[in-house]
């Protein structure tokens, strides 16, 4: 087991992916601070674990607080000792489009994900500074926060936030050994169930059975378990000269996000005037003009469900 010995507390691992990140980092042999905001749920996970030979214990709390924060770490150190690896996964979901798009949608989904990400972060990484620890901090973001995403103006500006705040830790934690990741995972989650396209692959993954191999393959686009084995490597020894990057995972594919780059420079003596920017500038910007959102393939005929009357 690469982590035995280690203690992680995973963020949001109640159920789904979060669950799946917790239950193989046990199976790893850490000992896991498992978190949710509801006690029976918590309660479940923590004998998953224990029913399949690992160690858990949960904090029943909600994530955003610099409370819950400070609980998760004191709980991983009076419980376990010690305190190596994090996962931020919690998060909740308010879509809508922009001009409905409350206040308080806004703020809730920010202050779980992308507050609740610094918070959680920041207290692991001070314990671990103090106490000398190469500790690996893995936080999940989105293809949303990648690529943008209609009707989730909030969760793409948290994701695309926790991937900016990662790249930071990197270069603030490097020098005490500390690690920090984004994983972007395309995994059969409670909000791909209700987008149509999705409907054969997560039917498959309901009923136990394999997803076709269109989904797995051609989209990357599998289940919780195969996220699981990248965060467990990242956690590891083995991923000590990995950070900063954003890696996506899901079904039979892995990919290494690019950090954002200039796709095309071009210089004007004496700066850039409305004239200039019309005359050189509007044609190389029609030309390079860059993609918004996820561009999926046709379903192939025999994985098209019929339209709901």
């Amino acid at each position: 087991m690469t982590l035995q010995g280690k203690v992680a507390v995973v963020t949001g691992s109640g159920r789904g992916l979060g669950l799946a990140y917790a239950q193989e980092l046990a199976r790893q042999g850490a000992s896991v601070v498992v978190n949710d905001v509801d006690e029976a749920i918590a309660a479940a996970a923590v004998q998953s674990i224990e029913a399949a030979g690992g160690t858990a214990v949960a904090v029943v709390a909600p994530v955003g607080p610099t409370e819950t924060a400070k609980q998760l770490v004191q709980t991983a150190v009076d419980t376990y000792g010690r305190l190596d690896i994090l996962v931020t996964n919690a998060g909740v979901l308010r879509d809508t489009v922009l001009w409905k798009m409350s206040d308080d949608d806004f703020d809730t989904v920010i202050g779980v994900h992308l507050r609740g990400t610094f918070t959680c972060v920041r207290e692991a990484a001070t314990y671990m500074r103090a106490n000398e620890i190469a500790g690996r901090i893995i936080c999940i973001g989105s293809p949303t926060g990648q690529r943008g995403n209609f009707g989730q103006t909030n969760y793409a500006a948290a994701k695309a936030g926790i991937v900016g705040m990662v790249r930071t830790w990197a270069l603030e934690l490097g020098r005490a050994g500390i690690t920090a990741n984004a994983v972007i995972p395309v995994a059969a989650t409670a909000m791909t169930a209700t987008v149509p396209y999705f409907a054969a692959a997560v039917e498959a993954d309901a009923a136990g059975e394999p997803m076709p191999a269109f989904f797995r393959h051609d989209l990357g686009f599998g289940t919780s378990d195969d996220v699981a084995g990248l965060i467990s490597f990242l956690a590891s020894d083995e991923a000590a000269g990995i950070s900063g990057q954003a890696i996506g995972v899901g079904g039979d594919r892995i990919q290494i996000w690019s950090h954002p780059e200039p796709v095309v420079t071009a210089y004007h003596d004496g700066g850039w005037t409305l004239e200039a920017l019309r005359e050189e500038f509007a044609p190389v910007i029609a030309e390079n003009r860059q993609s918004v959102g996820e561009k999926f393939p046709p379903l192939p005929d025999e994985l098209q469900r019929p339209a709901a009357s």
